[in-house]
């Protein structure tokens, strides 16, 4: 028997379990019977099996959970799939756009006429404080605030000085509708013909169009030349669609010496877009390119304890592996998507890759670390390759100099059976014999002419020879490795000093690893020429070259109280203080002694300028005479009878072309009682000698005091 419509059945408040509480509700009944049936229906006591089923359903559909959409999607009036129980996971939405994704019970949608009248009230405000900043012209670089916004929409905090290029007080006010989109990569300035410009911007800072322009120039012609593994002609807006980390470094580098307060400016928000970037996984070998230049132009830092240069050398490696750079004709091994590479985007991996290795020695080197290259069938000699795996004479040449200088911390500085590293005097000797024959038949192969990698040839040559003062002074060829040494020494900064491009000399746009060496030759100078060993050398040649290298290291100084201008006034204060250079009367005998042996044997052949520092930490700082402060202000005269000199900076060709006049304040310093056995072999050097305008941790709210 067929049971009847759903319509047909009768209505009875029946107890549980008859067959009209089984059947579906009438469409004709109203909400509030419906409502009292289902409340009877809870408080039943007893039922069949059948009401239980139906219990089960009507609760699931009865309880589904408050559903609620996010502040931003309530905005949009769109549909949001956040969930919040048990654990709160953000929308789709949200996670695409990179918005912040959260759920307040007191938010209320904007209008848009609302929003538009707010906006209209910040112009109002903004225009009454420039007609009061003009006119009072005693007010320079003056700060822009939006005052009287009370909402949540971002506060433009000030406009970039340059802007005035393009527009007058008022059309910059006009165009503040247009800074509010693309906050955090691109926006449009109106110019006075109303023609919209595009601009690039990260956090605080806004470049328009013709300051990128003139900063990727600058990079190109000054910068490039060091590591040249970039396309110049590439677009600024193509390296930013590419990677916007890429983009701002490439920027952030340029401004060292074109604008030295844009860099102060730029270092906290590329310093937050650095670790953003690094965070994503997956990651692109566009990003192992920005780290390469990073780690061979690190942002100025407040102290050595906080430089991340060597540990982002490591990360830069290990991305590079991980996204199949060391197998670049294999990229598909190393991903889930289809990858099919044109010969060119071959060339470019390979090039990257070995641009990544050389920059990894060369950081090792500088701070007297193991490194973390990786040489294998990739970087072989170009001609056993096919021609998408050839590198440029230029580049495969400066990667047989690191090869080499990995061949020299191997050979020298890994002995596994010593605490330090450092292998016996006998097995040195003839290890520095077999290295020395290497190195006269790289520099016969590849035959420099001055170029930058003659600067990288020298290089590795000292740091071949800074082994030297690991020689025990009985041993028989003690002397001649300090020839050799003082022969390294002072070829490398001969050709520092003399290598030319088109562009001019270019020192002072060096790398941080020949500024490392730079100053490492200066201390070799300085204990070679405070020693025993100086009678057998030119002492008014010895001087003099000693004294250009301050000049150099001064020059190659980005803010006034850095580290590299501390680092020169410290080898200033030595050399004065050992009265170092003066010729003495010395007795006929052989009259070798100990006092070029090191204490600090650890950082390899850094463990020179390691132990320097040590050494001057002992005599000034114990006798309180160690303010770098003061010191640097009026720099030390090397040659001078005066405690110190404001004079001293006399060689106009190595001054830089633009320095800060800004100084920088400087903590307390040392401080304490030096001790040799215990202490951290990487972050001591100069820690907390310098402190910087500006914090690498601080927020987008960045302000900046004491700079011009």
């Amino acid at each position: 028997m067929n049971p009847l419509p759903a319509a047909a059945l009768p209505r009875t408040q029946s107890s549980a379990g008859s067959v009209g509480n089984t059947a579906p509700l009438s469409t004709t009944a109203s909400p509030t019977s419906i409502k009292g049936k289902r409340s009877r229906k809870r408080e039943s006591s007893s039922g069949s099996e059948q009401d239980g089923y139906e219990g089960s359903i009507g609760d699931k559909r009865r309880q589904p959970g408050v559903k609620r959409a996010c502040n931003e999607c309530r905005q949009q009036k769109l549909r949001c799939d956040v969930v919040t129980e048990p654990l709160y996971t953000i929308c789709t939405r949200c996670q695409r756009l990179n918005l912040e994704c959260k759920i307040e019970s007191n938010f209320k949608r904007v209008g848009k006429r609302s929003k538009n009248a707010e906006m209209e009230r910040e112009i109002v405000e903004l225009r009454r404080q420039l007609g009061l900043q003009q006119a009072s012209p005693s007010t320079t670089g003056p700060t822009i605030k939006a005052s009287v916004s009370t909402s949540a929409s971002p506060v433009i905090s000030h406009l970039p000085a340059h802007i005035d290029q393009y527009m007058g007080s008022e059309e910059a006010v006009a165009s503040l509708m247009d800074l509010r989109s693309g906050l955090e990569g691109g926006s449009f300035l109106r110019s006075p013909n109303a023609q919209l410009l595009l601009s690039r911007r990260i956090g605080d800072v806004l470049l328009t169009h013709d300051r990128v322009q003139e900063l990727f120039q600058h990079f190109f012609t000054f910068y490039h030349p060091f590591i040249p593994f970039l396309d110049p002609t590439r677009t600024p807006d193509e390296y930013n669609q590419s990677s916007p980390l890429l983009f701002w470094v490439i920027a952030s580098v340029a401004t060292r010496r074109y604008d030295p307060s844009l860099l102060t400016s730029l270092a906290s928000p590329l310093s937050e877009l650095l670790w953003k970037t690094l965070a994503e996984v997956p990651q692109s070998y566009i990003v192992v390119k920005a780290l390469c230049i990073l780690c061979t132009w690190p942002l100025p830092i407040s102290s050595t304890s906080s430089d991340p240069t060597f540990m982002l050398s490591g990360l830069m490696m290990q991305i590079a592996m991980q996204i199949g750079l060391h197998r670049p004709s294999h990229a598909q091994d190393f991903t889930k998507f289809k990858v099919e590479l044109r010969e060119e985007e071959l060339r470019d991996r390979v090039r990257t890759w070995a641009t990544c290795n050389a920059v990894a020695q060369r950081v090792a080197t500088g701070y007297g670390q193991p490194p973390s290259t990786f040489y294998d069938w990739t970087l072989a000699p170009s001609g056993a390759h096919e021609p998408s795996f050839r590198l440029s004479d230029d580049v495969y040449g400066r990667l047989l100099i690191e090869r080499f200088s990995n061949k020299v911390t191997k050979a020298l500085y890994s002995n596994r059976l010593d605490p330090v590293g450092l292998v016996g005097d006998d097995e040195r000797s003839v290890l520095t014999t077999f290295l020395a024959r290497e190195y006269e038949d790289l520099e016969q192969k590849l035959q420099l002419d001055g170029s930058f990698s003659t600067v990288y040839l020298r290089a590795a040559n000292l740091h071949l020879r800074l082994s030297a003062f690991f020689d025990s002074p009985s041993s028989n060829d003690y002397h001649i490795d300090l020839f050799a040494l003082w022969r390294s020494t002072t070829s490398f900064l001969e050709a520092t000093f003399n290598v030319n491009t088109t562009a001019g000399n270019l020192l002072v746009y060096s790398t941080n690893y020949i500024l490392q060496m730079i100053i490492a030759a200066g201390f070799s100078l300085l204990k070679l020429m405070n020693s025993f060993f100086a009678r057998s050398v030119d002492i008014e040649y010895g001087r003099n070259l000693f004294n250009r290298t301050i000049q150099a290291i001064r020059s190659v100084s980005v803010f006034t109280n850095d580290l590299p201008n501390r680092l020169a006034e410290v080898l200033a204060q030595l050399w004065r203080s050992s009265g170092a250079g003066l010729r003495r009367s010395v007795a006929t005998n052989d009259g070798t002694d100990s006092s070029m042996q090191l204490k600090v044997k650890c950082r390899m052949s850094m463990s020179l300028v390691f132990d320097s520092v040590w050494r001057w930490r002992e005599e000034f700082q114990a006798q309180g005479r160690g303010n770098l402060e003061s010191a640097v202000r009026n720099p030390t005269n090397p040659d001078s009878a005066v405690e110190s000199s404001a004079t001293s900076v006399a060689d106009n060709s190595l001054a830089p072309s633009a320095l800060l006049g800004g100084a920088l304040t400087p903590s307390d310093g040392f401080g304490g009682e030096s001790n040799y056995e215990v202490f951290d072999p990487l972050n001591w050097m100069l820690d907390g000698l310098v402190d910087l305008p500006y914090d690498l941790s601080m927020g987008p709210d960045l302000e900046v005091h004491g700079m011009p």
